[in-house]
């Protein structure tokens, strides 16, 4: 008389095991990967959609007084650069535009 194996009835064998184990991670994979991209997606239109910041102001220029002389004012000009508020490209700039050069 020749033996059958057994049919086993009940739990999967091991690589049954291991293969729904690899489907179901495979499908979480799928999923988080779509729903990531799906939220980055959103994220963009939202960025793209927002209005951008107004441009800034340029600061305020006090036009220099009609009766200053130009060594007066280019005094000033040497305060403000030894102050620290204009840079040496600033004050040579200005006072070109001073002396009209």
């Amino acid at each position: 008389m020749i033996r059958r194996p057994l049919a086993r009835a009940g739990r999967p064998g091991l690589l049954g095991t291991a293969a729904r184990t690899a489907v179901v991670a495979g499908t979480a994979t799928a999923v988080s990967g779509r729903v990531a991209a799906r939220q980055q997606e959103r994220a963009e239109q939202q960025y793209q959609a927002a209005e951008p910041p107004p441009p800034a102001a340029p600061p305020p220029t006090a036009p220099a007084p009609a009766d200053d002389s130009i060594p007066a004012q280019i005094e000033r000009l040497a305060a403000l650069q030894a102050q620290g508020v204009l840079t040496p490209e600033e004050f040579s700039s200005a006072k070109q535009r001073l002396l009209g050069l």
